[in-house]
């Protein structure tokens, strides 16, 4: 639940003064599952301005823990940065599908590993000045080993690393990804005892609307 809600007189949400509110707006491009739009939007003074962004259908990211408490990772290329990027597994959201079933989905898939717990942590915006990607934080333990089920044309290497080792990679500047750096940070504050997680079986969250 965000701060921009009504005050206790219920009066205009206590961020209308910041808010740009749309006009009219046309698709620029429409891909595979992403849109490029462009907006005219009304700024909080009255004048006028252009917005362009990604409209994106959000995507789920998973932070697996081993029981000897390793972390599962994957390596995998990334064509717009040109580089291979450690990653915490994750995947995009199907039409109408929902963030625990996509997590376990994408962790099965690029990792062969299924959970037998999960926890919720929460959403994050990874480029909101021009995306309206969100991205759900899911932790997963007590996993049990598989075989990966990648897509035709995906490519992905499975890893295991120590909390130790991965903020290292992040203390030298080696783990750019934003997803991950955030999913690292939650794991040492849970960890540490200042961040809590509930934690259940996955089919003791299917009557959550609040996490579809």
């Amino acid at each position: 639940m965000g701060t921009s809600g009504a005050d206790a007189q219920g009066a205009q949400p206590l961020d209308a003064h910041l808010v740009e509110r749309r006009i009219d707006g046309t698709t620029l491009l429409s891909g595979g599952f992403l849109e490029v739009r462009r907006d005219n939007v009304l700024l909080p003074d009255g004048s006028k301005a252009t917005r362009e962004y990604v409209q994106h259908p959000g995507a789920v990211a998973i932070i697996p823990v081993l029981d000897d408490g390793r972390l599962v990772l994957v390596r995998q290329y990334r064509y717009p940065l040109q580089k291979v990027l450690l990653e915490w597994p994750a995947g995009k959201l199907e039409r109408g599908e929902e963030q625990l079933a996509c997590a376990r989905r994408e962790l099965q898939e690029e990792t062969g590993f299924v959970a037998r717990e999960w926890a919720y942590a929460g959403e994050i915006h990874n480029a909101a000045a021009y995306s309206s990607e969100s991205i759900w934080l899911w932790f997963a333990r007590g996993l049990v080993p598989g075989a990966q089920a990648l897509d035709i044309g995906e490519f992905v290497e499975v890893a295991r690393l120590s909390e130790a080792e991965l903020d290292a990679l992040a203390m030298r500047g080696e783990l750019p990804d934003v997803k991950t750096r955030i999913g690292l940070h939650w794991l040492q504050r849970w960890r540490a005892g200042a961040w809590k997680l509930d934690w259940a079986g996955a089919d003791e969250f299917t009557q959550r609307a609040d996490l579809r």
